[in-house]
C-alpha cells in the first residue's frame, strides 16, 4: 500500500503538469448551411427561400470565454414578388432577383461558459459573436431564359443622366451579429452550430430602392429589345404595368439585410508550454 502511494504521488504532478502544459491556441473550422435575404421583396421577413450558405474561419483564442475570428463565406440569396400573395401591389410589381455573396468578416466571440476542449466540465457553451464584415454582391435575373447582371441594366435609371442616379458598386458592409453553441468532442475536434445576422449599408441586393425611372431612361438596342426596360418594371406579365415615373419601386429608407444559418467542424490549434519550477 505504501508503495501505492508513493507511485502516486510521483505520478499525479507530472499528470497535472502535462495536462496544464497544453494550451488551446484556437480552431480552424468550415461550416455549411442555408442562408436567407430581407428586404424590398421580403419585407415580412418570411424564411420561405433559404438558399445554401458555406464557410471556414480561423478563431484564436484569449483564455476560456474570448476569442477573435477571421472567417470567409460564400451564400446564395434570392427571391421574387410571385411569393408576396398577402400584398397585390408587390405580386404585381412581379420582381426578382438572384446574387452570390463572397463575404470576409472579422468578429469578437464571446463564451457564456468556460470551455475546455477536453475537459468533461467544460466541453460546451452558448457564445453571443459580433464584428464587421465586407462582402461583393451583384445581382442577376433571367427575362426569356437570358441572364441580365441587373446592376449593370440601371433598372432604376442609374445609367441616365438626366436622373442623377450613380450605378450602386459590388461591394458593401455589414454589421454581423450572432449567436452559437459548440460542444468538444475530444481536446482536438469541436461540433457547433451558429445564426448570424447581417446589417448591411446597401439596400440594392435586390436591386430594388428607389422609384421607377422614365422610359426615356432605356433606350433600345440596335436591334430594338430593351431588356433594360422590360426587367424594370416586369407587371406587364401579370397585367397592365403599373410603373411610372417617379412612383414608388421599393422603400429607399430600409436598407437590406441577410441571415446565415451554419452547423460547422472545428479542429483545435494547441501548443505545448514547458512547466516552470514555480
Amino acid at each position: 500500500m505504501r508503495k501505492l502511494l508513493v507511485a502516486l504521488a510521483f505520478i499525479l504532478p507530472f499528470n497535472l503538469i502535462a495536462q496544464n502544459a497544453i494550451v488551446q491556441e484556437g480552431e480552424f473550422g468550415i461550416g455549411v448551411g442555408a442562408a436567407h435575404y430581407f428586404g424590398d421583396l421580403n419585407t415580412r421577413a418570411k424564411l420561405n427561400r433559404p438558399k445554401l450558405a458555406a464557410g471556414i474561419f480561423f478563431r484564436k483564442n484569449f483564455g476560456n470565454y474570448i476569442a477573435l475570428r477571421i472567417a470567409g463565406n460564400f451564400a446564395q440569396l434570392g427571391y421574387s414578388d410571385v411569393y408576396n400573395t398577402h400584398n397585390d401591389y408587390m405580386r404585381r410589381r412581379n420582381l426578382s432577383f438572384n446574387t452570390n455573396i463572397w463575404e470576409l468578416s472579422l468578429q469578437g466571440d464571446f463564451n457564456f461558459y468556460r470551455f475546455m476542449p477536453g475537459d468533461p466540465d467544460f466541453r460546451w457553451t452558448p457564445y453571443v459573436t459580433f464584428g464587421v464584415s465586407a462582402f461583393n454582391y451583384d445581382p442577376y435575373a433571367y427575362l426569356s431564359d437570358v441572364k441580365y447582371n441587373l446592376r449593370q441594366m440601371g433598372t432604376e435609371g442609374q445609367n441616365d443622366p438626366n436622373t442623377g442616379l450613380k450605378p450602386y458598386g459590388t461591394m458593401s458592409i455589414a454589421i454581423p451579429f450572432g449567436l452559437g453553441i459548440k460542444y468538444s468532442i475530444n481536446e482536438r475536434f469541436n461540433i457547433g452550430f451558429e445564426i448570424l445576422h447581417r446589417f448591411t449599408n446597401t439596400d440594392y441586393l435586390d436591386d430594388v430602392s428607389g422609384v421607377y425611372a422614365d422610359i426615356s431612361s432605356f433606350p433600345p438596342n440596335p436591334d430594338g429589345s430593351n431588356p433594360a426596360y422590360l426587367l424594370s418594371d416586369r407587371s406587364y406579365e401579370t397585367g397592365t404595368p403599373i410603373g411610372a415615373k417617379g412612383k414608388e419601386r421599393g422603400n429607399s429608407k430600409n436598407k437590406d439585410q441577410f441571415v446565415t444559418a451554419m452547423f460547422y467542424f472545428s479542429f483545435n490549434l494547441q501548443s505545448y508550454k514547458c512547466p516552470t519550477a514555480n
